[in-house]
Order: C-alpha cells, then structure tokens, then sequence
C-alpha cells in the first residue's frame, strides 16, 4: 500500500525506525532469537502500537501526525545494554539511554493528537529484539547483545502501515 491507496481497513502503527546499519543488525538478531515477527517487523522505537483504522481514518491520523513533527526538535538517541519486561511481558529488549525524555515528549504529543488514550503498560522507550519467547531465550537476547550500543539522529518519526505480508513505511514526518 502507498500513500492515499484506498483498503476496507488497516493496521497502523507510529515510531521511530532504527536506522542502518543498527536496524539490520538487530533485526537479524531478533530472527537468531528465534522470534518469529523478526522477518516482518522493522526495528522501531515504538510510539503507538498497531492499532485498527479505516481508509478514512488514515488520512485523518496522517494530518494528525504532521501536525505533531513541527513541534519536536530532532534529538539524539544512544541504544545501550538490555533488559526484559518479563515476567509481565515476554519481551527482551535494548534500552534507550539517550533520548529517552524526548521520545516520551513525542510519544505523548503523538497519543494526544490521535486521542488514543494512555497505552496498556507505562511507556517505557525500548528496540524489542525478542517477542513471546520463553524465559531461557529471552535471557539469552539479553545475554547476547548486553554490549550492544548505538547512536544516532532522529530527525523523524514514522507511520507503519501492514499490508497482510508485513510492514511498511507509509509516510515519514520529519521533526522541527
């Protein structure tokens, strides 16, 4: 799906796509792990979680979501180590350590602009790189990639459209 293509329904999401070389990496470390979502998910700081809309209501959320950009300054984020949110979640993950503040700030102005309400869980920004995999593979992620850093700019923030195969870029909005 591009841009504007009409569909009954979609499944969206909003964050903050990992650039190369980090995201390959991760990704395929994320398929090491043995998660199966590794081969269709990119690697993203999640902002909002998939959520259900209409053709309609997407190009309502993506005049929402260019309204928000302009309000952020690009800022930069530093990966490092690992953590889980086990045993009330089954996810491994790479922390944010720099970057953090902001990416909440976006995340809330982002939730607010779309009134999709508090998430589930407190927001915690996180590079999930294991998913609903046992306690041993999770340790294991966290094990392997404990050494893990990386920085970079964020100077954007995007929205995921899936099209039943996977994910997809659907539309960048740059921040400032």
């Amino acid at each position: 799906m591009t841009t504007g293509e009409a569909c009954d329904t979609v499944t969206y999401g909003v964050a903050i796509a990992v650039p190369e070389p980090h995201a390959s990496h991760l990704r395929g470390k994320r398929c090491e792990f043995g998660d199966p979502e590794g081969e269709i998910v990119p690697t993203h700081v999640t902002l909002v979680p998939p959520t259900a809309a209409t053709a309609a209501q997407l190009a309502t959320v993506r005049a929402a979501l260019a309204a928000v950009g302009p309000g952020h300054r690009p800022f930069t984020m530093r990966l490092d180590g690992t953590d889980t949110f086990a045993p009330v979640s089954p996810v491994a993950f790479v922390a944010v350590a720099d970057g953090s503040h902001e990416t909440a700030r976006l995340a809330d102005d982002v939730r607010g602009r779309l009134e999709s309400g508090e998430p589930d869980f407190p927001f915690h920004p996180h590079v999930t790189v294991a998913h609903h995999l046992d306690r041993p593979s999770l340790d294991h992620a966290c094990q392997e990639l404990a050494g893990f850093t990386a920085e970079f700019q964020v100077r954007d923030f995007v929205l995921f459209c899936h099209d039943g195969a996977g994910w997809h870029v659907d539309t960048r909005f740059p921040l400032g």
